[in-house]
Parts: C-alpha cells; structure tokens; sequence
C-alpha cells in the first residue's frame, strides 16, 4: 500500500456528516499532522480515489461486495 503523506493546500468548502466516534478519529488525525480538519478529509479523500481500482461502472459494485 501506498504511503499517505499529508500537506497544506486550498480547496472549496463543503458540508459532510459523520458520526461522532469517526469525527473523532479524523479530528485526532488532523491534530496529529497539524491540519485542518477540512484539510485533512480532502487529502484521504484524494488518496482513496488515487487507490481505487479502474473498472467500468458495474465493476465497482462487485468489487464493494467482497
């Protein structure tokens, strides 16, 4: 697996819900690599789309149910 290497950057602001437990843990995260939690999401987010197999669309569903 890939290394994960979080950095500062700038991106467009959103809103997301998670649960208080997984906010926790992303907010520790973010702490822990002196980020923002914003920008700390952007960049897993970035990383688990960089990582995802290519497939065509009906792929990606039999994919998830392994």
């Amino acid at each position: 697996m890939a290394d994960f290497i979080p950095k500062q950057y700038k991106k467009e602001p959103i809103t997301i819900r998670f649960s208080p437990a997984k906010l926790e843990r992303v907010d520790q995260y973010a702490r822990d690599y002196d980020l923002s939690r914003s920008e700390f999401i952007n960049q897993c987010i970035d990383f688990a789309l960089e990582h995802m197999p290519e497939s065509e669309s009906g792929d990606f569903h039999r994919l998830m149910k392994k």
